[in-house]
């Protein structure tokens, strides 16, 4: 299954990729349920982002970033899950920022999921949205709006 979300903001996209850290990261958290960042290194090919999710179980989720590059069109990164919380069995998640003008850009929240099942992948589907559609009044925030 996928979800693909896009948001129009200020600013260059180079300059919009290299704020993707843990402060960009905190303020796109999700307030409920309530989590802890237990680790943050980065945006780079081999950084780790590991959250603990704390009610109402408490469960982890790793993902690694797989994959990362800038070109003349856009700026990405992939994360892809290591160790997801049921019902998830796949995670892939492809944060782009791609140049329109030199000082606009759109950030692109491309995800692909599955569950164990198909049933169970197309239940996922609206709580996985709901949890990302917020991003976009978030990043105009953070960024800016175009």
């Amino acid at each position: 299954m996928n979800i693909k979300i896009q948001t129009q903001v200020k600013g260059n996209y180079k300059e919009i990729m290299a704020r993707f850290d843990r402060a960009l990261f905190e303020a796109l958290a999700p307030r409920q349920p309530k989590m802890e960042i237990v680790e943050f290194t980065g945006s780079k090919k081999g950084d780790r982002v590991h959250i603990r999710f704390l009610q109402p179980l408490k469960v982890d989720w790793v993902s690694v970033i797989t994959e990362d590059e800038i070109n003349d069109a856009e700026a990405y990164f992939i994360d892809e899950g290591v160790q997801l919380p049921f019902p998830l069995n796949f995670w892939k998640h492809q944060h782009i920022v791609r140049k329109i003008t030199e000082d606009t850009s759109c950030i692109i929240d491309d995800i692909t999921f599955r569950g164990p099942n198909a049933l169970m992948t197309l239940l996922l589907y609206p709580a996985i949205y709901l949890g990302f559609y917020p991003r976009k009044r978030i990043y105009r925030r953070y960024f800016g709006k175009a």
